[in-house]
């Protein structure tokens, strides 16, 4: 992976690291460009862990040294955003924790757009477009992600449901066949009836795509994935920059399958559009 994607492999790989030098990417994280202008000893002592440590934390991220590590760094700072994944804190005003959240939704977006695979985005397309029928799986706070796909797959004119309740989606994977898409979205990936689901679906012949983190127990159960690896606090919070990334996959995704329809489609997509016309007032003028 490239260097300017340091601060994105620390922020996936965090849960991957013990307990000394997890402290270490907290306090990078915290503040990426003031980490760069610490000592060894000035980082080590903002972490309260050793030295040694600190080099540990670096090599484990393919660095040379604290010295290399800073240097990849600055660039990862240099190559991607300005804003990093920042945790909200108990005494956070409104001001903090409003820029935590929109800084860290605009950092995620932004990785998501550099490291989202094509090939894997034409793949789905192709089953998606090709597709008996669609039915998207989510539940908790990555529903809405689901419900919003219904709401754009509907107007391809084929049979198309969003599920959030666990007996619907087992009975729905029993029942598919060959040329149904299932499309599980999951933050975690390690919820065990979405994977349990989707196992059954996949045993049914049907294709089942996930959204998910790449190496979930979901993920492995997949035929295909688009991946989506974002290191967020949700022991305490709900998933929120996931979700928003999921739901750009999803417009992603719809704008494929359109756009693979041809233009004498987009008539029927007008039409719908236009359906909804006399349901709004007239812009007014100011």
């Amino acid at each position: 992976m490239a260097n300017h994607d340091l601060i994105a492999r620390i922020r996936t790989r965090i849960d991957e690291l013990n307990r000394s030098e997890r402290k270490v990417a907290d306090v990078i994280l915290r503040d990426p460009n003031a980490a760069i202008g610490m000592s060894i000893a000035t980082l080590a002592q903002a972490a309260t862990v050793s030295e040694p440590t600190v080099n540990r934390f670096c090599r484990n991220f393919d660095t040379k040294g604290y010295p290399d590590f800073k240097i990849q760094l600055a660039q990862s700072l240099a190559g991607g955003t300005p804003y990093v994944s920042r945790s909200v804190e108990s005494d956070d005003d409104a001001s903090a924790y409003t820029d935590k959240i929109i800084g860290a939704t605009i950092a995620a977006l932004d990785e998501a757009r550099r490291t989202v695979d094509p090939k894997r985005i034409e793949r789905v397309v192709d089953h998606l477009s090709q597709a008996r029928q669609i039915n998207f799986f989510a539940l908790g706070a990555s529903a809405p992600a689901a419900f919003d796909a219904h709401n754009k797959f509907f107007r391809f004119n084929l049979p198309v449901s969003a599920h959030n309740d666990v007996l619907t989606q087992r009975m729905i994977a029993a029942a598919a066949h060959t040329g149904d898409v299932i499309v599980v979205i999951s933050y975690t990936g390690r919820t065990r009836e979405l994977v349990e689901v989707a196992q059954l679906a996949s045993e049914s012949g049907a294709t089942v795509i996930g959204i998910t983190r790449e190496g979930s127990p979901l993920a492995d159960v997949c035929t295909d994935l688009l991946p989506v690896d974002l290191a967020e606090d949700t022991e305490v919070y709900m998933p929120m920059a996931s979700r928003m990334i999921h739901m750009a996959l999803i417009d992603v995704l719809a704008t494929g399958v359109t756009l693979r329809r041809g233009k004498s489609f987009l008539p029927h997509l007008r039409k719908i559009k236009e359906s909804l016309r006399p349901t709004k007032f007239p812009p007014t003028e100011r």
